[in-house]
């Protein structure tokens, strides 16, 4: 059958209404794409870079190289070596517990490293590399970097670890660094992502904890690419930190280890200063320890063999231990009678043997007393009822205060750990603490240094510098930050005249070289070098009536803990001062020879090691000669400051 015309027309215009409108649609189809293909391609072309590069990119800090520390004279004491380590990123391992035991295959992995890295898998996001071991040998990481197909999300990384060169010597000063704990990150109000890296290794103890800031320096970032089974492909790019700053102190490494040497076998210590700067040359304790062992993770066994020596080899005697200063104190009741107008220095005192104060006897340690005797004559034959009296005439409250004025009962602001305050005892004090009056007892036992008075070998350092210089001598330990030195604050002259310090002066010189001094035995013959001091000894417990009566009349009949602790502050060269050196023997007894141990440290700091024969007394030079042979020193060699890595 034909179509009309009409109904051919009415037909084509159907189709070609059809056509318009499926063309209509195809072109905005086509349209819709193409716009869609330029805001995926042009608009958010970075935010798909981005997650493409998040599939096959991985970002991770790079611990920045710890700062050095060196000794005054730049010498290493504080260093970084080469550390080989294995680390495992938790969403690129798939199996941990697989990997790990084939881990175990290639390198000594105990049960403990085992648990130990699960433990910190746990508490770590799952892209954060965890260390597994570190410290491994050349041969160690070469096997796990070969067999590297094999355990996915595993990598071999060359880092720096903290090694101390000088082992024992500086342990006390320096510290140590340790793995970032729990507490830490609890403790520290510190928001640097590097603590955040398991095993990043932070100061513990000493300067390493004190100067941390200036130490740590910033992290670095590299971004490596990543196969799908996560291991490492290649290191596309690395932006490195900035590293630590490089620190010097003003101790003399030689002289800190002939310290540590001279003490040896003692439970000491020794602080050095120098007179005019307030520099610390050494500030030594024994016995030390080694702290490379607490950067490896230090062992039971190392660990309470510490902790449990009687001797306390991790405790900072230098700053952290505070004992009755002894008759050194009478530096202090001497200058606060004179500086209050009390006593005259040409003024004498008669000395019986004892003072009666109402119903009680305060004897002196020479029960036949030592007649009349002015200032200097008191210091030199160390005489106490001298200074029993002229401290009831000046009173407590000048005498602590005068004590403070030297550097006693003061926390002195230096970069260590612990640092004691010690303490001036006045009235308030007494009140405060011990709900009780003060009583002239009290001030008649704190003049010659017992009682409630406590110093460190620290603060009688400073009170012989002080002593020596008639200056406010401030301490420090800090001399450069990165190559820039340190600013020596000028100390102060003292609130006592010159005629007071020269009398002071006179007594301490008499002491070692008067013909009555209690550290003749410790005199210097060289008349350019000779030094003047002060003995001391510390009462750690009274000898009964009842015990006197079985045979114990003194030190050596006692148990060793239990016997007086000895003390010596000297200074020299007289007449024009140089170094001030304090020791402190624990427990070595009133007859200990603490006097020439420090002679011996204050003449090795003077003459920058060993003084010659003829500085020591004729009758004297064999036996220093033969000591000396006995010591065992460490063959320290200065470095190249321009060193940066060790």
């Amino acid at each position: 059958m034909r179509r009309s015309p009409k109904d051919t027309d009415e037909s084509a215009k159907k189709i070609s209404r059809r056509a318009l409108l499926l063309g209509a649609g195809q072109a905005a189809l086509v349209a819709g794409l193409g716009l869609r293909m330029r805001q995926m391609q042009v608009v958010d072309a970075a935010q798909y870079r981005m997650l493409s590069d998040q599939n096959r990119i991985n970002i991770r800090l790079i611990p920045p190289a710890r700062g050095l520390i060196f000794d005054r004279d730049g010498i290493l004491i504080a260093g970084n070596e080469q550390n080989y380590s294995a680390v495992i990123v938790r969403e690129d391992a798939g199996n941990v517990d697989s990997v790990l035991a084939r881990l175990g295959t290639l390198i000594p992995l105990s049960a403990d490293d085992v648990t130990r890295t699960k433990r910190d898998i746990k508490r770590h996001s799952p892209f954060v590399p965890i260390t597994v071991m570190d410290r491994l040998s050349w041969e160690e990481v070469s096997r796990v970097a070969v067999n590297g197909p094999a355990l996915p999300g595993i990598t071999p990384e060359f880092g720096l670890s903290r090694h101390y060169p000088l082992v024992e010597d500086m342990a006390h000063v320096v510290g140590y660094v340790g793995p970032v704990s729990e507490s830490d990150l609890q403790n520290l109000n510190d928001q640097d992502p590097l603590l955040q890296i398991p095993g990043f290794q932070i100061g513990k103890i000493g300067v390493e904890d004190k100067l941390e800031q200036t130490l740590r320096g910033t992290a670095g970032v590299k971004r490596i690419e990543v196969n799908s089974v996560g291991r490492v492909m290649r290191e596309l790019d690395r932006q490195d930190g900035q590293p630590g700053a490089n620190i010097q102190l003003t101790l003399n490494a030689k002289l800190q280890n002939y310290a540590l040497a001279r003490l040896a076998g003692e439970s000491a210590a020794a602080v050095a200063i120098d007179v005019t700067t307030g520099d610390l040359l050494a500030c030594a304790s024994t016995p030390s320890f080694d702290p490379n062992k607490f950067v490896r993770g230090i062992s039971s066994t190392d660990y309470n063999g510490y902790r449990d020596n009687d001797h306390h080899p991790l405790t900072n005697k230098a700053v952290q231990g505070v004992y009755p200063p002894g008759s050194t104190f009478k530096i202090v009741t001497g200058l606060a009678a004179l500086k209050a107008g009390q006593v005259k220095l040409n003024e004498t005192i008669r000395c019986p043997g004892y003072i009666q104060v109402g119903d009680r006897k305060f004897h002196c340690w020479n029960h036949a007393g030592h007649g009349a005797v002015d200032l200097a004559a008191a210091l030199t034959q160390s005489c106490d009822v001298y200074f029993y009296t002229v401290a009831q005439r000046v009173g407590i409250e000048l005498i602590a205060e005068m004590a403070t004025e030297m550097g006693l009962g003061v926390k002195h602001d230096l970069p260590m750990s612990a640092i004691a305050e010690g303490l001036n005892p006045n009235k308030a004090w007494k009140k405060k603490y011990r709900h009780q009056d003060w009583l002239i007892g009290d001030t008649i036992n704190s003049a010659i240094g017992q009682g409630y008075v406590l110093s460190s070998p620290l603060q009688l350092a400073v009170m012989a510098a002080r002593t020596a210089s008639g200056k406010m001598v401030i301490p420090r330990l800090l001399k450069s930050v990165n190559g820039v030195d340190v600013p020596i604050v000028p100390p102060r002259g003292l609130s006592v005249d010159a005629a007071a310090i020269n009398g002071i002066r006179a007594g301490l010189w008499g002491v070692v070289n008067g013909a009555r001094g209690t550290a003749r035995g410790a005199r210097i013959e060289d008349a350019s070098m000779q030094m003047a001091g002060k003995t001391g000894t510390s009462q750690v417990r009274n000898i009964s009536a009842a015990e006197r009566e079985t045979g114990v009349v003194g030190d050596h009949s006692i148990p060793w803990n239990q016997r007086d602790h000895a003390l010596f502050v000297c200074f020299a060269p007289f007449n024009a001062p140089k170094v001030a050196v304090s020791i402190v023997v624990e427990h070595g007894g009133a007859d200990h020879q603490a006097a020439p141990m420090a002679r011996d440290i204050l003449l090795y700091a003077l003459y920058g090691g060993f003084a010659p024969l003829t500085a020591y007394p004729a009758s004297m030079r064999k036996q220093i000669d033969a000591s000396r042979q006995q010591l065992i020193l460490r063959d320290i060699q200065p470095q190249p400051q321009g060193r940066t890595r060790a």
